[in-house]
């Protein structure tokens, strides 16, 4: 795959930026989907109050994470172009001014537009943080990193509605908008004085040059196996989360309070799969901790499908299989991440964010999936189920290719 490097106009600064805090990372990354969960809760009240449909007011969602997918396409070349500093803080600013954009719309269609420019600036974060690391560390160090800043990024989906439902029911739903633009405020200074400039901006480099790149990461077999496998083995818990107040109170009869107890569960499986990563990182090779730990969610989603299949589906049973799955996907997630921005490390930023936005879509296409059918248990784990070996096999596309070039990965076998 041929890349364009123009000239360096600027040094890596290799013994400043490898002190930027991995707290700030995760933070700077957490806000971006922080933005996407916590106004959920406030729907209602946001509807009641600018007189809009319940169906107006789930697009203030639904853009949301359509901005975060598109958006993430934009700020990988554009990093890579201009350097992750710059554009970073462009985003924590649009971020910013799209929260005060919301806080005072005087209606529901001044709301969308706000939302979907917050995700817009929010999805710079989740992009760059991703690439700073891969900047700043040794293959072995990025995923290490990268599951560290899982752990406190997870942390998120599970707080976040908690949050938003406190602040609207005690001071109104515009006061979830007050505290994102306080974030985005912080993010903003955090990073003016503690980031430094961590790529190397190919100011020779033309956007043409750039779009040759996309596409070269797009024509790589490694990439795109990776790229797609690493969603397949994460986001596919979308399904999961889309069906399972469906599944709990329809399907089990449970009362709508262990939905969330679910959901919170979920994740939970996923930060200790991050924490396992963690400790296995360096004592094995990111290549077969992959395989093995989708192996593991392969093995789960088999015993969910089961379950479903044969109609002897539970509440304990199934979130044991969920939580397994989970776990499989925390550990195989930054591996996945690792090896995929890893493929031609001139274009990191622009592979962060093709990467980025293929998880966002094929979660999109399995939480739409689950939707399909009278019998959502049986749906989503069907989803689950078929996303998982699809991993599996991507995941064995990639290795086989052999497109990762030799000496960016310390941990191959």
């Amino acid at each position: 795959m041929n890349s364009h490097p123009g000239p360096m106009t600027e040094a890596r600064p290799l013994g400043a930026k490898r002190h930027i805090p991995i707290w700030l990372l995760g933070l700077i990354t957490f806000s971006g989907t922080l933005a996407m969960h916590i106004f959920v809760p406030a729907l209602p009240a946001a509807a009641t109050d600018l007189g809009a449909s319940i169906g107006e007011m789930q697009l203030t969602v639904s853009l949301y994470i359509f901005g975060l997918a598109v958006g993430q396409l934009v700020y990988g070349p554009l990093s890579d172009r201009y350097g992750r500093r710059p554009v970073l803080m462009s985003g924590l600013v649009l971020y910013t001014f799209a929260g005060v954009a919301a806080l005072v719309s005087p209606g529901v269609h001044a709301l969308i537009a706000a939302r979907l420019f917050q995700a817009f600036g929010g999805c710079a974060g989740l992009v760059i943080a991703r690439t700073i690391v891969r900047d700043t560390s040794s293959p072995d160090e990025t995923a290490k990193r990268l599951a560290i800043m899982n752990l406190m990024v997870t942390v998120g989906p599970g707080l976040a509605p908690i949050v938003g439902g406190a602040l609207a029911s005690t001071l109104g739903w515009r006061s979830i908008f007050v505290a994102l633009c306080v974030l985005g405020i912080v993010n903003l200074l955090l990073t003016w004085r503690k980031v430094p400039e961590t790529g190397t901006r190919n100011t020779g480099t033309s956007m043409k040059s750039l779009s040759r790149d996309y596409l070269g990461l797009l024509a790589s077999r490694s990439f795109v196996g990776y790229a797609i496998g690493g969603g397949c083995a994460t986001t596919s818990m979308y399904a999961f989360t889309a069906s399972a107040p469906f599944i709990v109170i329809n399907e089990l009869g449970r009362p709508a309070t262990e939905v969330g107890i679910c959901l919170a569960l979920l994740i939970f499986g996923y930060w200790i799969g991050s924490m396992i990563a963690t400790r296995l990182i360096g004592r094995f090779a990111m290549k077969r901790l992959m395989v093995i730990s989708n192996l593991v969610s392969i093995a789960a989603a088999l015993v969910f499908f089961g379950l479903a299949v044969t109609h002897h589906l539970t509440l304990l049973p199934m979130m044991a299989a969920i939580m397994v799955y989970t776990i499989g996907a925390g550990v195989a997630s930054p591996n996945a991440l690792t090896l995929a921005v890893s493929v031609n490390p001139k274009v990191t930023g622009s592979a962060s964010g093709l990467y980025g936005s293929t998880q966002m879509a094929v979660g999109a296409v399995c939480s739409a999936l689950s939707g399909i059918g009278g019998d959502p248990g049986l749906a989503a784990a069907t989803v689950i189920l078929g996303a998982s070996v699809l991993a599996q096999l991507c995941f064995w596309l990639a290795i086989a290719s052999g497109n990762v070039r030799r000496g960016d990965l310390a941990a191959e076998t």
